[in-house]
């Protein structure tokens, strides 16, 4: 029991870190950003990227691991749409990463694309559906007999 609410509650926090520094990625990376800064967002994506892999392991644990039986995620559409998603936000967040990584050393001003901005937006938007499949997934919308 104590394994389970320990994995539930380090998903919770890895997903609000998540949401959190996305959208001060998004705050930041808007027009001109200074030299400083963009080292400063290169930190911030890459405790993104380790909050993402808490979330990432700490569902794989209650997959497989704890909590319910595995066959009520594997049998419903809803959970399935949901890691979708969590995966589709993993995709669209390897341009901004790689945006960042190569513009982290500039000692000039650096332009942000608005490519850049859109990705980030809509990361955000996939991100906001997630929790909604979640609770609909735990109250037995889309589980398939």
């Amino acid at each position: 029991m104590t394994t389970d609410l320990l994995l539930r509650y380090f998903h919770f926090l890895g997903i609000f870190a998540m949401f959190a520094l996305l959208t001060v990625q998004h705050m930041q990376l808007k027009g001109q950003v200074e030299a400083g800064g963009m080292r400063k967002i290169a930190v911030m994506d890459a405790v993104y990227g380790g909050s993402a892999l808490i979330v990432l392991l700490c569902g794989l644990g209650m997959w497989f691991w704890v909590g319910k039986p595995a066959g009520f995620y594997s049998q419903n559409w809803v959970f399935h749409t949901k890691i979708t998603l969590f995966v589709l936000v993993g995709i669209l967040s390897f341009m901004p990463t790689r945006f960042i990584l190569k513009n982290r050393r500039n000692t000039t001003a650096v332009s942000v694309p608005k490519s850049i901005t859109m990705m980030i937006r809509v990361e955000l938007l996939l991100m906001c559906i997630i929790p909604l499949l979640a609770v609909l997934m735990a109250n037995g919308v889309g589980y398939i007999n």
